[in-house]
């Protein structure tokens, strides 16, 4: 459901947007500045001890540690605990903690546990500190989202916060594949908040010079496209088969714009396979598509133009072509609470001597808040991890500067978010 801000959060809201606008900025909590500072060692010794956990998407035994790690610091944190099975891909768990206070709104905080690095990555690309930089597998993407919200919690707990209904974190095991075994959990637990916090990494201001917050990312979707035609000799009888890779460029060539007709749809071929040997008329081919959406209902409007249009305009008599939609993850577009929300963060983020963050309002990636925001009930807002860049990539690592503002914000945040 919508935030309903109180009179004088609005107010306050205002003030500090109307003083960072000027070039002024609230004072900080000088005293959760302090703890933030004195919490950064902390932060820093559960982001080697996770890295040091290699947890890659289909590793189940890596994941088992990773889920027993951060089972193990919510239940330390106060928090009843309770495992699920991802319904998809290697069946790791799921861990949700749940903590009721004394408040009225319900709160949800979301990272995932795993990368995409195989068994074995931290022989070539071992955990480093070097200069501000922490190196390691997965250190941004997103194991310092979980590093965050951990320690933002403990900071909370030291603070006696109990401001919430409810206080609900939540760790995935394959948001790298797509969240293909979490996505509906995720969707059925963000629809009972009232405000989601996600953590994926922010880039690294050596990248993007300021720090930010994500309002919106695309779902996904994959197409293939198969034509079944009829196997021939190629020399001596070609007149006898019906050339599926001849239909199937025709398909390809008539339907490579097809998404510019369907609002909030994007659609590249990416993939192609037909014939086994050279001397046959190939019987099958088929073509892999590559689908973003920012709009709700896109995918879908999408999947019935193609279908419309596989049947127009054939140039091998006698083959059949078909087309076949999985749709991923939902687009995230932020709610207008969600836009209040994440501009509150921005003046609170001023706080620390002006600070930038800026609102990036869409990515072409995907996210998790997409499955978070799917009801429309939650305010969601991505992109609380810490301060990164080479996601997926060699060298991967953290800025350790943002280590103390990323705490300062999330917890900061979340107790003006439980005023009343």
């Amino acid at each position: 459901m919508p935030i309903r801000f109180a009179p004088s959060a609005r107010w306050l809201t205002a003030l500090c947007l109307a003083a960072g606008s000027i070039g002024v900025a609230a004072a900080p909590d000088a005293a959760l500045k302090a703890a933030a500072e004195k919490a950064q060692p902390a932060v820093i010794d559960s982001l080697r001890e996770m890295v040091l956990i290699e947890s890659g998407s289909s590793d189940g035994a890596g994941l088992a540690r990773m889920a027993a790690f951060t089972e193990q610091r919510l239940q330390a944190l106060g928090f009843k605990t309770e495992r699920r099975k991802a319904t998809a891909g290697t069946g790791a768990d799921i861990v949700i903690g749940t903590l009721q206070g004394t408040g009225r709104k319900h709160f949800m905080l979301q990272a995932h546990m795993d990368t995409v690095y195989q068994p074995g990555i931290l022989n070539t690309q071992p955990y480093k500190v070097e200069g501000g930089r922490i190196y390691g597998p997965g250190i941004a993407d997103d194991k310092g989202g979980i590093a965050v919200i951990l320690h933002s919690l403990a900071l909370l707990r030291e603070r006696g916060w109990a401001d919430f209904a409810t206080l609900t974190v939540l760790f995935n095991p394959d948001e790298e594949v797509g969240s293909i075994g979490s996505g509906e959990t995720i969707a059925a637990l963000g629809a009972q908040q009232d405000v989601v916090l996600s953590f994926e990494p922010t880039a690294a201001k050596a990248v993007a010079r300021q720090e930010a917050l994500l309002l919106g990312a695309a779902g996904t979707a994959t197409v293939t496209l198969q034509v079944k035609g009829k196997a021939s000799h190629a020399g001596a009888a070609p007149e006898l088969g019906r050339n599926a890779l001849i239909e199937l460029s025709n398909q390809l060539v008539q339907t490579r714009d097809i998404a510019k007709s369907v609002p909030g749809a994007q659609l590249n071929w990416t993939t192609s396979q037909s014939g086994t040997v050279r001397n046959q008329i190939p019987e099958l081919a088929t073509a892999g598509a590559d689908v973003r959406t920012t709009q709700n209902g896109a995918a879908e409007a999408l999947n019935d133009k193609l279908k419309e249009a596989v049947q127009r305009n054939k140039v091998v008599p006698d083959t059949e072509t078909s087309v076949q939609m999985v749709i991923g993850r939902p687009p995230f577009v932020a709610s207008a609470a969600g836009r209040a929300l994440a501009q509150r963060a921005q003046a609170i983020y001023a706080e620390l001597d002006n600070r930038p963050l800026a609102l990036v309002d869409m990515t072409g990636g995907a996210t998790d808040a997409g499955f978070a925001s799917r009801s429309g009930k939650a305010a969601v807002v991505e992109s609380f991890g810490l301060a990164g860049f080479g996601y997926h990539a060699r060298d991967e690592y953290i800025e350790v500067d943002s280590i103390v503002p990323r705490l300062y914000l999330a917890t900061r945040l979340l107790m003006e978010l439980g005023q009343p």
